[in-house]
């Protein structure tokens, strides 16, 4: 045995209250933003997961001094003494995150120079790095590809540049946005991520000293200035593990009150959530008043009994569907009544996941083509991104490997709906984004334990 895996015992509704803090997508990318100060910036509301112990060793590799603050979930992040890292030190993070790509803007801005190692993250899909390289280059890095990764000069310093991205990524947008701020002359990025977290990174950036322009159209310009500072900030919450829990609330015809979810930053989630038949009540911030401490506010998901109804969805870049909503609530679709459609348009290798939840009892089928009302970039390219889910199914227990972070919490929501013990193994990978998952399935009387 390992204390790897997790043993469930399914089949009962979750009852209660969780809270949710700073969103993973933006927490770690607003610590590496602290690489391009040249004063303290202090992080509130730091979710207790892997990515983020990642980005802190990566930090520290590189001198910047990372303690934890006064406040639960407070970082202070000293980036005085940024200095190199040797490509060993680093490498020890090879295969952990993606996030080492970041790291390429800042540390030739402070540095004149970068090693980054090979990437890990799910594997979702290859997620190419081409593009990041590419604008680099665009910038003035000088790129030097070697066995071990990926060695970065700027000889003759970065400089303002016009580029387009073939796709609305997130990634590569972070990437452009974390060059330019420091970058001579003027950046004009077309075809940008507009996430609420890249909106909240570029709010930490402004902070910091940088002038950026958010036009129409997913354009951004970015005004280069020689210099920034630190920031405070308090990130946006994570609307995905608010609705993954929303999610787990459905699959089990239970009840959870997520505290710290917005709903401005779900409004997308929120309508599908209503069209299934799910219920849910906002419940807005009270401001304190003398001798009555305030309550958060956040957002209460229900099962209201009685029959879910299928949906057809196709997720999409923001404010679309978001592609990491969907595994956890193809889970709950197993429970509605009719065919659902889900049409996965961002990543090419989303749906390996559901071979799983076919043997707990599921009857999703799933196919190359297209099965939305607009054809995607996958269409022709023989991709598995599209699946029929027939309901309702009754789930049993089975055991189940975690292939990556979503499919896994998904995973642990269908072990949760299942009549029976499951054994869920590789449950480790979902503390990559989701906070002391265990203690909050125990506070909202889940029945698990470590094997």
């Amino acid at each position: 045995m390992t204390d790897d895996v997790l043993a469930v015992h399914g089949g009962s509704p979750l009852h209660g209250q969780i809270r949710v803090r700073g969103a993973k997508n933006l927490v770690s990318k607003a610590m590496v933003a602290a690489l391009l100060g040249e004063s303290p910036s202090r992080l509130y509301d730091v979710p207790r997961i892997r990515d983020v112990e990642v980005v802190r060793g990566l930090l520290g590799l590189h001198g910047v001094k990372v303690t934890d603050g006064a406040d639960d979930g407070e970082l202070v992040m000293d980036p005085t003494n940024v200095e190199s890292a040797s490509s060993d030190e680093i490498n020890v993070h090879a295969g952990s995150s993606r996030i080492p790509i970041l790291f390429c803007g800042p540390l030739l801005h402070r540095l004149g120079h970068a090693f980054i190692p090979d990437l890990g993250g799910c594997h979702i899909g290859p997620r190419p790095i081409d593009f990041h390289i590419q604008a680099l280059r665009q910038f003035g890095a000088v790129v030097d590809k070697t066995p071990e990764g990926m060695h970065l000069t700027a000889p003759n310093g970065l400089h303002g540049t016009k580029l387009e991205l073939p796709y609305p990524s997130v990634g590569a947008t972070e990437q452009v946005l974390l060059t330019a701020v420091r970058a001579e002359g003027v950046t004009e990025l077309r075809n940008a991520a507009i996430e609420p977290e890249i909106v909240d990174l570029i709010c930490v950036l402004q902070k910091m000293g940088a002038i950026i322009t958010v036009h129409t159209d997913r354009v951004i310009e970015i005004l280069g200035v020689p210099r920034l500072g630190g920031y405070n900030h308090k990130p946006i919450p994570d609307r995905i593990e608010a609705a993954s829990w929303a999610a787990a609330a459905l699959a089990t015809r239970g009840e959870i009150e997520v505290l710290g979810a917005q709903q401005a930053d779900m409004m997308t989630f929120l309508n599908v959530f209503r069209s299934i038949g799910g219920q849910f009540e906002v419940t807005d911030a009270r401001v304190p008043r003398p001798g009555v401490s305030g309550v958060e506010g956040g957002i209460k998901f229900w099962h209201p009994g009685g029959e879910l109804q299928a949906v057809a969805l196709e997720t999409d870049v923001h404010p679309g569907f978001m592609t990491d909503w969907q595994q956890p609530l193809v889970v709950a679709l197993t429970q509605a009544r009719g065919l659902s459609i889900m049409h996965e348009t961002v990543y090419e290798q989303r749906l390996g996941y559901t071979e799983a939840l076919n043997s707990m009892g599921a009857t999703i089928q799933v196919y190359r083509d297209c099965l939305g009302g607009t054809p995607c970039r996958f269409g022709r390219r023989n991709f598995i991104h599209s699946a029929v889910v027939a309901g309702p199914s009754k789930l049993h227990a089975a055991d189940l490997v975690i292939p990556d972070l979503r499919a896994g919490f998904s995973h642990l929501i269908a072990a949760l709906a299942a009549e029976g013990t499951s054994r869920v193994y590789g449950v480790d990978l979902i503390n990559r984004g989701y906070e002391d998952f265990e203690a909050k399935l125990a506070a909202l009387g889940a029945h698990t334990e470590r094997l």
